[in-house]
């Protein structure tokens, strides 16, 4: 039997990351289905495929990145990240959400590699800023800081406020991002804040 880290090092090998989703959505959107259900519920796993399926249908090609991970042909992770404009700023700031991987293959570093992997891509594109809503905890493992909204003011105002994160990419301190924010259209609703 393989040490852990070895092991991992053989599933990272394995994975494959795409940046392409057309032609996949379908299978994107069951597996947010599928994972959301697995830890959330029924009526989250619905509501949370519903998101996607909006951010696929609304969200012009310019606003938003995808990033998947396949084991072979299988569909094992995804993660999005749309735009987050700010008024009064002029950096680029993206967020992300939202994220799944495929309930079978929790546990395996499987996010954490894709977000390592869509944090690097949107850097290459000139992305100073990234944005996410989450467990402080899970996102910290790849950079993701506490924020206030004087940081950063949210879209959509947040129910968990210790979930709001940042980071900038640019590997400098994040400074203040100026004015009220908007997000993409399909986010811009207070349940899923």
């Amino acid at each position: 039997m393989l040490p852990a880290t070895a092991s991992q090092q053989v599933q990272e090998r394995r994975m494959e990351f795409l940046s392409e989703y057309r032609g996949h959505t379908r299978e994107i959107i069951g597996l947010f289905r599928a994972a959301f259900t697995a830890s959330e519920g029924e009526a989250e796993g619905g509501l949370i495929a519903g998101l996607v399926r909006d951010i696929f249908a609304k969200t012009p090609d310019q606003d938003l990145f995808v990033f998947s991970a396949w084991d072979g042909s299988t569909l094992i992770g995804c993660i999005m990240f749309s735009r987050l404009r700010y008024d009064q700023d002029s950096r680029t700031v993206f967020l992300l959400s939202p994220v799944a991987v495929s309930p079978s293959r929790q546990r395996q570093g499987i996010g954490q590699a894709l977000l390592k992997h869509g944090l690097s891509r949107i850097r290459e594109h000139g992305v100073d800023v990234a944005v996410t809503y989450g467990d402080p905890a899970y996102y910290g493992k790849t950079g993701f800081r506490q924020i206030t909204e004087a940081q950063a003011a949210a879209p959509v105002p947040l129910r968990f406020p210790e979930g709001w994160l940042a980071q900038p990419l640019s590997g400098a301190e994040l400074a203040p991002l100026r004015g009220p924010s908007s997000c993409i259209e399909a986010l811009n609703n207070p349940d899923y804040w």
